[in-house]
């Protein structure tokens, strides 16, 4: 039997305090024996998730506390683990916030922000950081999650649509760029029961908990479907019903599709849409 690719690599994970960061990163140390190097800000979770893990396994876990839509935290870590003679061989940028479902007019420019230096940037400041470390790799790899707002974009998602497009055009780019020197994976998933929707501030989840839960992919199933694309070099992954409905009705109907799921948004009648349909 061959051995995975992966096996016994170091790889940093971003958002791994929780939800599919923390799972992605537990697969790595379980099942691949890797090394990984933890990225989040909140480092309650994050020894939540050390104490989880057990001690056998936290013996491969180690965590950096920092804002990833900052520029100079990245230049800062990339700089002490050259100092200390880590080397790096993947990344896995997981990181990202889903802003409160809101008509775009209704954002204030710090919501804006947030959303492109959290979901985006952060990604570009990561790969641009930490590529010369890791093309000394002899298997370097760079995989972004992405998401299926991606694929198409509905209302009250403006701008965590915009970052998320913005990502898929980045990977992109960087996938025929580096082409035969690395692999570059883009993963996007649909709604997966984590606590993103922590985001949603004092919107009343009760009356749209039904409807998401029909939609949301379970978050281990998610983890293992993500993992086995990672372990199998996909370039390119569609996780979650929903993500696969509007991929295909994005590419069919590029502007009919958006304004039926939308629609059904409406229909809806949850409260976490109201900022989006109300006047």
């Amino acid at each position: 039997m061959s051995t995975c690719w992966l096996q016994g690599k170091t790889v940093v994970v971003t958002g791994a305090s929780g939800g599919m960061g923390a799972g992605i990163a537990a697969t790595l140390i379980k099942k691949h024996g890797c090394t990984v190097i933890g990225v989040a800000r909140n480092e309650k979770k994050m020894l939540k998730f050390v104490d989880e893990l057990g001690e056998t396994y936290a013996k491969q876990f180690s965590y950096e506390l920092f804002d990833v839509s900052s520029k100079e935290n990245w230049e800062k870590f990339a700089e002490e683990l050259q100092e200390k003679g880590v080397k790096v061989d993947v990344l896995i940028n997981n990181a990202g916030i889903l802003p409160k479902f809101k008509r775009f007019d209704r954002y204030s420019y710090e919501e804006i922000e947030r959303a492109m230096n959290i979901n985006f940037y952060s990604c570009v400041y990561s790969v641009k950081t930490m590529l010369p470390m890791l093309l000394q790799s002899s298997t370097p790899a760079i995989i972004n999650i992405d998401s299926s707002a991606a694929l198409m974009t509905l209302a009250g998602t403006s701008m965590y649509s915009a970052s998320k497009a913005a990502l898929k055009g980045f990977t992109e780019a960087l996938r025929v760029e580096f082409q035969g020197k690395m692999f570059v994976g883009l993963v996007c998933p649909g709604f997966t029961k984590t606590d993103i929707f922590s985001g949603q501030g004092d919107a009343d989840m009760s009356n749209g908990a039904k409807v998401m839960d029909m939609i949301s992919t379970d978050c281990d199933k998610m983890v293992k479907m993500i993992m086995f694309g990672i372990e199998h070099k996909t370039p390119m992954q569609v996780h979650g019903f929903d993500a696969h409905a509007m991929s295909v009705f994005n590419r069919l109907m590029p502007v009919y599709g958006s304004k039926l799921f939308s629609s059904i948004m409406r229909m809806s009648n949850v409260d976490i849409f109201k900022e989006v349909f109300s006047d």
